[in-house]
């Protein structure tokens, strides 16, 4: 009997030993099976080590969503480095830091990106080296598959996800083999995943929610499918063309499918056994549309957060009774909400979600004083009692009498839309370095298709100012997930008491006037 894995890429080699022939990845017209998969991870560890690679060394990955990627996410870990998956929608300054905070030593990157990094890094006497991965020489072929030693356990550092927070730029949540381990178990577990599945995936590698399906789908031996789209049918087409059974999205993909896939409306995917959903709410009427169009399609809604992966799902037979829930703990985990002074709410009782369990992060690469505020000790088990660290999310909960949690609130100014996090105070300082505010705020407002939309709240610096010239001067730095959908322009911010702008009477009083 072989050992059970403890290191991520020990997934794949189990993958592989269960079944090379066995499809593994399809992406467009390009295939590979599991020997073939298997092989390329094992060249790009063998490429990374003879770069100079050592036990612990952060690689970031610049990559389309993509077969490469794919296999550079598990080469990495085989090489005994940590991962660091870089959305391409990012800017390069936004790039730029990510790679200069995490301090990767390399880039595995192709295509246009490459003169894009080589300018980025042009004035440094030491910058990250840059592989391309359509050099021909690379990956290695399937006669060099052997595997290398490892130096590094369960415990190491894996992965570094960046995220958003509600202040600042974006932080690197630091997880390690078991996190990314317990995750693939646990979703795959209540997902019932099986390697007769076949999971298209349409979210960004650099999006928790979006590796999980990857690593599930390797767990099992199961065939992903890799799909960039701009329009509903897209999704749709794929769905039918590659009989799948799985697929993960955010509210932006729902309301995309339900107003904008004419595919969608005429049958059902016959195929499709489950959808699920993370990074926001989705409005009750779009999950009913959804099960109106997909009858034999069970739904799980599901809330997380990447500091702790997923925390909460609800049951498909549960949206009927309870749909505006968030679910209940996922398996091997314990969630409950807590007072500001520590004390376990009672049901109905608004609290904290604090969230207990393997899936819990090591916090964020170099910031200890942001991951003490995020990372605590457990406070219904003292340490002498073998307490534990444990997540608080931030975010304001109520619990009913069966254990179901509801969202009441973000204990932060954090904005979250299409499932992306974003941190108000870097699109300000973009803003306002335009020259054409004399202040500026930042807020989410409700928006049917993206959960929440960007809105910008200004005050402008000489009287007059071009919206679309300053837009279009953000966008140069800004993802453009991040650009305001609209600029406000006001007399004077509101401020609170303590003379701060006051935020949330800045969202109450435009919320009414929001997109529906």
């Amino acid at each position: 009997m072989s050992a059970p894995p403890y290191l991520l890429h020990h997934l794949l080699e189990a993958a592989v030993a269960a079944g090379p022939g066995r499809p593994a990845l399809i992406d467009g017209t390009r295939r590979m099976d599991y020997a073939a998969f298997g092989a390329a991870s094992t060249g790009c560890a063998r490429r990374l080590r003879a770069a100079g690679l050592q036990r612990g060394d952060r690689v970031a990955i610049v990559l389309p969503k993509s077969i490469e990627e794919c296999w550079a996410i598990f080469g990495i870990s085989a090489a005994d480095g940590v991962f660091v998956p870089i959305n391409p929608l990012l800017k390069p300054e936004q790039m730029r830091h990510i790679i200069d905070d995490a301090g990767a030593k390399i880039i595995v990157t192709n295509g246009a990106s490459i003169d894009a990094l080589r300018a980025m890094f042009a004035g440094r006497a030491a910058g990250p080296l840059l592989l391309d991965t359509g050099e021909a020489s690379w990956p290695a072929t399937a006669s060099d598959e052997t595997a290398l030693d490892n130096a590094a356990i369960g415990e190491d550092l894996a992965a570094i996800l960046y995220t958003s927070g509600s202040t600042g730029r974006p932080k690197g949540v630091m997880l390690s083999h078991r996190n990314l381990l317990a995750g693939t178990r646990i979703v795959r577990t209540y997902l019932g995943i099986e390697p007769h599945d076949r999971i298209l995936s349409v979210l960004p590698f650099s999006f928790d929610y979006g590796l999980n399906q990857l690593l599930t789908a390797v767990e099992q031996g199961a065939v992903t499918a890799l799909l960039t789209f701009r329009f509903g049918d897209e999704i749709v087409h794929a769905i039918r063309e590659h009989d799948i059974t799985g697929l993960a999205g955010v509210p932006t993909v729902w309301a995309i499918l339900t107003r904008a896939a004419p595919a969608l409306a005429k049958s059902p995917p016959p195929a499709l056994r489950y959808i699920t959903n993370s990074g926001g709410a989705v409005p009750t009427q779009t999950v009913q549309r959804l099960r109106e169009l997909m009858p034999d399609t069970r739904i799980f809604l599901m809330y997380g957060l990447t500091e702790a992966f997923r925390s909460t799902y609800l049951p498909p037979e549960e949206i009927n009774r309870r749909p505006t829930s968030i679910g209940k703990a996922i398996p091997e985990c314990e969630v409950f909400a807590v007072t500001p002074d520590g004390r376990r709410t009672r049901p109905g009782e608004p609290g904290i979600l604090v969230h207990r369990g393997p899936t819990v992060s090591l916090g964020y690469w170099n910031r200890p004083e942001d991951t003490a505020r995020v990372i605590r000790p457990n406070p219904l088990m003292p340490a002498e009692r073998g307490g534990e660290p444990v997540c608080y999310s931030g975010d304001i909960v109520t619990q009913d009498d069966d254990g179901y949690f509801y969202f009441v609130g973000r204990g932060d100014a954090m904005i979250k839309s299409a499932g992306y996090r974003i941190s108000p105070t870097e699109v300000e300082e973009v803003l306002m370095a335009t020259g054409a505010f004399r202040q500026i705020a930042v807020i989410g407002l409700p928006d049917a298709v993206a959960g929440q939309r960007v809105h910008a709240v200004g005050v402008a610096a000489d009287g007059s100012i071009d919206i679309p010239c300053t837009l279009k001067s953000a966008a140069e730095h800004l993802a453009s997930f991040m650009v305001p959908r609209a600029i406000e322009l006001v007399d004077a911010l509101p401020t609170t008491a303590n003379g701060k702008v006051d935020y949330q009477l800045l969202v109450r009083q435009r919320a009414g006037h929001a997109e529906r």
